[in-house]
């Protein structure tokens, strides 16, 4: 009977965590999808770049919501069960609290392995793949990028310029700076310009205007009445290299192994994107953001039993519940701001890591001794 109570209460607590869980983080990822509508918009990019890019940007916002939900999720059901006097029936089978508490404590560490996995392999994964759709494509709708009376930089090499925009998407006074070979520059002025397509290419057809170019010191001005700027072979601005957060964890403690053991050769020569001196205070932080902060939902997940400790007949029950919920947002929110204190210097890293575990030591533990 016991195992039948057991797995009728985690099935409760997951039911109710994995739709809150899905449902918020459907409602965010669709408002974060509306911002990325900027990605196509005005950077011209193609539709199946935006949807893959916002696809690929879920696992971040379920990681993200991981740890509230279930504090949330864990801390209503067992309020429900108390308030509906559910709780009195593990009790009469023989059933004590601290045997509720272990059966928990295990669940937790086990939902902890969970987000270390989606912290530590799929989120890097999925938001390096996602920008790789950035870094791969290329600007397929010029017209949609261009606004007036702004400097354009969409285009790698290429700043336009134009003080009007009509209806039609014709341009007026245009500004063009394309950068060629050696550090030389290419400076076009038009009195209007649009865009076409000549062959399934795209050009922007500029009328009224001069090209002023400048190389190896020699300056030549072409004067046109007609002139077709060529978009073809131009890519998007998008920042090549991997930022921090889109290395896998493998690589991320091989940097670390590589600044510890500089001398030996193996690490000596082991090339690692963004692995330098100056960002190696980030490596340790996304270390600690993917491995560490995860060890805080065991505490999260506790948290909410001490609700069954005290019985809702007590006067001070309603304090006890406002108590336990303010303490799961500040633990919340306090796992997320020691990442500011990941610092160089161990010493304090273990003290940092340490904090959840002696929190949960002197919450539990040491009182209940389970």
């Amino acid at each position: 009977m016991k195992k039948i109570l057991f797995r009728k209460l985690l099935l409760d607590y997951m039911t109710f965590f994995l739709i809150a869980l899905l449902s918020t983080s459907t409602i965010i990822w669709v408002f974060q999808a509306v911002n990325f509508l900027d990605i196509m918009i005005e950077d011209g990019r193609d539709y199946l770049v935006y949807i893959n890019y916002s696809l690929l940007n879920f696992p971040k916002i379920f990681s993200k919501l991981f740890p509230f939900v279930i504090f949330f999720s864990l801390f209503y059901v067992t309020l429900r069960y108390e308030n509906s006097n559910e709780l009195i029936i593990f009790w009469n089978f023989g059933v004590n609290k601290i045997q509720i508490i272990n059966f928990i404590f295990l669940i937790s560490i086990l939902m902890m392995l969970i987000q270390i996995i989606f912290t530590s392999i799929i989120v890097p994964k999925s938001q390096d793949k996602a920008r790789s759709f950035l870094r791969s494509s290329d600007v397929n709708f010029f017209g949609n990028f261009i606004k007036p009376k702004r400097f354009n930089d969409t285009i790698k090499g290429v700043t336009i310029y134009t003080e009007r925009k009509d209806e039609e998407g014709k341009l007026y006074n245009l500004y063009i700076k394309k950068e060629i070979k050696n550090e030389n520059i290419q400076i076009t002025y038009a009195k209007k310009g649009e865009f076409k397509e000549l062959n399934n290419l795209p050009i922007l057809v500029l009328y009224d205007g001069q090209t002023v170019t400048e190389q190896n010191d020699d300056i030549t001005i072409f004067r046109f009445s007609k002139s077709d700027f060529l978009l073809k072979n131009f890519k998007s601005n998008t920042i090549l290299h991997k930022k921090t957060q889109e290395l896998d964890t493998t690589s991320l403690f091989r940097c670390i192994l590589r600044f510890q053991y500089t001398k030996e050769q193996k690490y000596k020569n082991d090339y690692i994107e963004n692995c330098t001196k100056e960002n190696f205070t980030n490596i340790i932080k996304e270390i600690y953001k993917r491995i560490f902060i995860p060890i805080y939902i065991p505490l999260l997940m506790m948290l909410p039993l001490i609700l069954i400790i005290s019985s809702k007949e007590n006067t001070n029950y309603s304090k006890i519940k406002f108590i336990t919920f303010s303490l799961g947002l500040i633990f919340i929110i306090f796992s997320e701001t020691t990442i500011r204190l990941i610092s160089n210097k161990l010493t304090i890293n273990y003290l940092i890591i340490s904090i959840p575990i002696v929190l949960l030591y002197l919450i539990f533990y040491k009182k209940f001794k389970f």
